[in-house]
């Protein structure tokens, strides 16, 4: 998933529309104390260690507010950010520059952060052949931007949404009377799409196996059972591990041989990487 992609930029253009209303609403009443003509130059520079993501975002800002606000990037999409790195400058209409300022931002240090931490759980599995997947528990709205940053971080997307593939889990299971049910359910209502259940136990990998899934999500397995689980089935089927994973639980279980793992934490838990605006005197 890149900006190139259209259900992307079409995201990050109704989401900087949606965010620039909310923030300026009737006006900037600020700004209009700077003369409508007054020109300056801005840096933009990260207070702490960052992976960079989200540079079509405050890209679009400006292209929304002011299309003769020049923006000049210093670092790339997906590179590592040092502590007082100036990442990109501003040069044009203050009242347009400073209207802006606090969107751009917004949109920057929040995609930073999840392309952060998203690379510090692939860094620690880089070695093996363990699978770091997002989930869909993101920030409402800002789903396929969050996905993107996941995958700038260098870890990889589960589905998108609802309709991409199938993720089975105990609800639906019950719902449908068995895995075996719900499995040939899915088989019928779109032969295509990656079926993945989740299982709670042995006995029900099994029954998932036997059933015809792509993937089995192991749901708050111990170690050996993950392993067990590999073992004996890991020629039919991928495993996904799951379940309040940890930055401490990747390489025990990516020694289990799971081919998966996915954390809600990548998205789930939003922190806004300190940057900081400051106008330059000529």
């Amino acid at each position: 998933m890149t900006p190139n992609d259209a259900q992307l930029q079409h995201q990050i253009t109704s989401q900087v529309s949606q965010a620039l209303a909310e923030d300026i609403g009737s006006g900037d009443i600020t700004a209009q104390l700077i003369p409508s003509d007054e020109s300056i130059r801005a840096n933009v520079i990260t207070r702490e260690d960052a992976i960079l993501c989200g540079k079509a975002w405050v890209e679009e800002v400006f292209k929304q507010l002011d299309k003769n606000v020049e923006i000049s990037w210093f670092a790339e999409e997906g590179e590592q950010l040092s502590a007082n790195q100036k990442i990109f400058s501003l040069s044009g209409n203050a009242r347009s520059i400073l209207t802006g300022e606090r969107c751009a931002l917004n949109f920057l240090q929040s995609l930073s952060y999840t392309a952060t931490v998203s690379r510090e759980y692939a860094q620690l599995v880089a070695n093996t052949k363990l699978t770091v997947l997002d989930t869909r528990k993101t920030i409402p709205g800002w789903r396929l931007a969050q996905k993107y940053a996941v995958t700038v971080g260098g870890a990889q997307n589960h589905r998108v949404g609802l309709y991409d593939a199938f993720l089975i889990k105990e609800n639906h299971i019950m719902a449908a009377g068995s895995i075996e049910n719900a499995i040939k359910q899915a088989q019928t209502i779109a032969s295509g799409k990656t079926i993945e259940v989740e299982t709670e136990s042995l006995a029900e990998v099994e029954q998932a196996v036997i059933a015809g899934a792509d993937i089995i999500m192991l749901d708050n397995f111990s170690l050996s059972m993950m392993e067990e689980a590999v073992a004996t089935y890991g020629s039919k089927v991928k495993f996904e591990a799951s379940g309040n994973m940890t930055k401490q639980d990747l390489l025990d279980v990516a020694n289990t041989g799971v081919d998966f793992v996915s954390v809600g934490a990548l998205t789930k838990h939003l922190h806004a990487i300190d940057l900081s605006l400051r106008v330059v005197k000529d």
